[in-house]
């Protein structure tokens, strides 16, 4: 008798062929070969789980479409708030200076102009970011560990 099907296995490798754009993907292990072709339409079919020791061809199996999610609210444009504190340089957020500590700043917090505000690590140095005016922190525009490029609105103060 032939293995079940194993769909985890299915479903891990249509969302890597999706991801990346392929249009062809084969796994084998000891026990199952599995295929996974893109087609036209951009559906996936799949000649999936065939046992190794048997020469079985298998029926396609197309997934179903997934449900289309509603499309998330536009933030607002930050890049040309004069009020938002930017990114010098392409590297990672850091909120706090290490995860046990608490952040820097959080929203509604009064900063002086030049407190520190978050950390960019790039090229395993931490540069500061400071508030470059004084005023009330209102909006935290990243997380911890987010990367970032130079010029990214991160916080904003009024």
């Amino acid at each position: 008798m032939a293995n079940p099907v194993d769909t985890k296995i299915i479903s891990k490798l249509a969302e890597i062929l999706d991801k990346t754009n392929l249009t062809e993907l084969e796994y084998e292990d000891e026990t199952c070969r599995i295929s996974l072709a893109r087609n036209n339409g951009g559906a996936i079919a799949s000649n999936a789980y065939v046992p190794v020791q048997a020469p079985v061809t298998m029926p396609m199996v197309v997934p179903a479409a997934p449900e289309v999610a509603e499309a998330p609210v536009a933030d607002e444009d930050y890049s040309q708030n004069p009020n938002a504190v930017k990114s010098p340089m392409v590297g990672v957020v850091y909120l706090s200076a290490d995860p046990k500590t608490p952040n820097y700043v959080k929203p509604g917090d009064t900063v002086t102009e030049g407190d520190t505000l978050c950390l960019v690590e790039a090229m395993k140095t931490f540069n500061p970011v400071k508030a470059h005016k004084s005023g009330k922190v209102t909006k935290i525009l990243v997380e911890s560990g987010d990367p970032v490029e130079y010029g990214e609105p991160l916080v904003v103060i009024e």
